[in-house]
């Protein structure tokens, strides 16, 4: 089995899968997994690896900035579409498969350019870890031929990690990212106001030195997700400053969840 394979050999089987594939469209974040994936395609396949970052209303500008920076560093081709998952109605509604919505629409748009650039695959930084969690984007992938080399070479997202930093990849201790759709509970309607709203939150609390954060929306409170080892700035000397430019945000209560930051916390209600 793929799992019990030594790291390096299955940085071996994904540079041989890669190989394989001649060509392919990397769903590029410029997260821990798509940043490692592209490096290691970039080496194997130069030009004929080709990173496309989407961006939206949901993914912040500061992300954006990072994965050109990324790419850059990398070295390799790199394209930037828009994408209009907010255009979706039933995206919008915020049902418990909203991201099936979201990946549809953007892997349609990577198979369209997969196809002009006559590159054969398109492919995901999904990893083994993945699998335990709800994830509906990966019926949208499984329907649209997404492969994930990740996976299939049996990378867990600590090995991703452990890679990425002996590659000198500045990612490899980047705290998870998903978009601000993920700040919702299901069946709140996610709109451009809102997102802004939690987007500005969350930038806020990133510019007083916030490392690991969520801005979870629920109305008029904005419930904070830390990671535990920053509680006790959150609690004592920054305390002020946080309810300060969360309210500012558009918020009108401030509440610290003591589970600290995990993910899929919004799956716990249902």
């Amino acid at each position: 089995m793929s799992m019990n394979r030594l790291p390096a050999e299955k940085t071996a089987v994904l540079r041989s899968i890669l190989s394989d594939m001649g060509g392919c469209v990397i769903g590029f974040s410029g997260g821990v997994d798509s940043t490692l994936l592209f490096a290691v395609a970039a080496e194997v396949l130069g030009n004929r690896a080709l990173a496309v970052t989407a961006t939206s209303k949901t993914y912040p500008e500061r992300e954006l900035h990072e994965a050109r920076e990324l790419v850059g560093l990398i070295g390799g081709r790199h394209l930037v579409i828009v994408s209009e998952e907010l255009d979706i109605p039933e995206f919008r509604d915020n049902p418990r498969n909203r991201c099936y919505y979201c990946k549809k629409e953007l892997f349609g748009k990577l198979k369209v350019i997969a196809d002009q650039e006559g590159l054969a695959y398109v492919l995901d930084g999904t990893n083994v870890d993945d699998a335990g969690d709800h994830r509906p984007g990966r019926t949208a992938a499984a329907e649209l031929q997404v492969r994930s080399p990740l996976e299939e070479a049996g990378f867990t997202k600590q090995e991703i990690r452990d890679l990425s930093r002996n590659m000198g990849l500045p990612t490899w201790d980047k705290p998870a990212f998903a978009c601000l759709s993920s700040r919702f509970p299901y069946g709140t309607a996610i709109t451009p106001l809102r997102v802004d709203q939690v987007g500005l939150a969350e930038e806020s609390l990133r510019s007083l030195g916030f490392r690991t954060l969520r801005v979870r929306y629920h109305g008029s409170v904005a419930r904070l997700e830390l990671g535990e080892e920053e509680f006790e700035r959150a609690t004592g000397i920054l305390r002020n400053e946080i309810v300060s430019v969360v309210k500012a945000a558009g918020f009108i209560y401030v509440a610290l969840d003591l589970q600290g930051y995990r993910t899929g916390a919004m799956n716990e209600e249902n």
